[in-house]
């Protein structure tokens, strides 16, 4: 097989928000609870379509770093998470047309203290350059190595259209830039996001002005309304619009997509686990039915342990940060800067992240012509959340929008 092409910038320069990561973790705490209140029907249903999109990709990735415990219960977890656009089957409409292959918009190393008392994720730029190994299918066929963007390695794996194979390059990838062991992986899809805002009636969410976009299928009134599956899917991956301030960078579009999540989570965490059994059991469904993840993680019983050991965290014990980095000379990519190390072996020895990148994830849209193209390199800390108690139902939320 010849070298792939390499895939075309998208200056993602920017880590998901605290806040998101926050909310999304009491999201699944709260929905995790509620498979142990439902039982065994919910719980038999959940580890059936689990199990169904789980697969084991060791043989595929190969030589692996060495673990630095016995992977036991109470030991430090590290979880690659995943975000694909493959514009195939289902998604090929909400994606944009059918396109071979598999993208991914995000992706994050998740690590879990051996002693639960934090969790920390870091974002991984998809234009970062990196050395991309060679990437193995399930029929002992390869594509060969090459470097370039990040997220090539993808979709270097995900030329046939198999989330596992996408997630065993990326992993591949991972492990060889970090030298971190991912204890598991998980894959979530455009379809699979639309079903779950449906699943949940809608999310709500504030507009401050008109945007219309064409190419995004997006017409918007200023104000608050109710974004069903596929406006809340074109709101978050909107870059250009004919109104509305859309200034076509992807961090803005971040933005959008944590206020977004943010909702989702906070919508999710609005209802009533004993009389909004029907949309919460829709919800769970559809999240199961979205993801691909390993077999280990494939299992009610995992999740809802590995979520009950962390029941003791504040928010303030979940940080999401960014590995310090510069732009490349042609200001198109950007690099990891030498602090970068330390982010990995604080995770490599379970030790909180001691260093982060300051000024991806808040600074403004930079097209290339700025004289500064380097993240400085910071202590680490969580802040202070400014979460307010969870509204408890739709039209509260809304409320709070006006």
């Amino acid at each position: 097989m010849s070298e792939p092409e390499a895939a075309q910038p998208r200056h993602a320069r920017a880590s998901i928000a605290r806040r998101v990561g926050r909310y999304a973790t009491l999201a699944l705490v709260a929905l995790l609870g509620y498979v142990l209140v439902y039982g065994s029907t919910v719980v038999d249903q959940l580890d059936s379509t689990l199990a169904a999109n789980s697969e084991n990709v060791d043989s595929l990735v190969g030589e692996r770093p060495d673990r630095p415990t016995d992977q036991d219960e109470g030991d430090a977890l590290n979880i690659l998470v995943m975000g694909s656009d493959t514009r195939t089957g289902d998604n090929a409409e909400v994606g944009g047309g059918d396109v071979s292959g598999m993208r991914n918009d995000t992706t994050m190393i998740v690590h879990i203290a051996a002693d639960r008392s934090r969790v920390e994720a870091v974002s991984i730029p998809r234009d970062l350059q990196v050395e991309i190994p060679e990437c193995t299918y399930k029929d002992g066929s390869t594509i060969p190595a090459t470097s370039g963007d990040f997220n090539i390695a993808f979709s270097n794996g995900g030329l046939r259209g198999d989330p596992a194979e996408a997630a065993a390059c990326t992993i591949k990838t991972v492990e060889q830039l970090t030298g971190i062991y991912m204890d598991h992986y998980v894959v979530v899809d455009f379809e699979g996001f639309i079903s779950m805002v449906d699943a949940l009636g809608g999310v709500p969410m504030c507009i401050t002005e008109p945007i219309v976009s064409e190419k995004a299928h997006l017409e918007l009134e200023a104000g608050p309304q109710v974004f069903d599956g596929e406006t809340a899917l074109a709101y978050a991956r909107l870059r250009t619009a004919e109104e509305g301030g859309v200034s076509g960078s992807d961090l803005q579009r971040i933005t959008r997509q944590q206020q977004l999540l943010e909702q989702v989570a906070a919508t999710v965490l609005s209802k009533n686990l004993l009389t909004d059994t029907d949309e919460v059991t829709r919800f769970l469904r559809a999240a199961a039915e979205s993801m691909t993840m390993d077999e280990s993680m494939a299992s009610t019983s995992y999740l809802v342990g590995l979520v009950y050991s962390l029941r003791d965290l504040s928010l303030d014990d979940i940080v999401f940060v960014t590995p310090p980095w510069q732009y490349t000379e042609d200001r198109l990519n950007v690099e990891l800067l030498p602090e970068a190390a330390q982010v990995w072996d604080d995770i490599r020895n379970d030790q909180p992240i001691s260093v982060t990148a300051e000024g991806d994830a808040s600074s403004a849209w930079d097209d290339g012509k700025k004289e500064e193209s380097t993240s400085s390199a910071t202590p680490s800390s969580s802040s202070k959340s400014s979460v307010s108690p969870s509204a408890a139902t739709t039209e509260d939320l809304l409320e709070q929008c006006r």
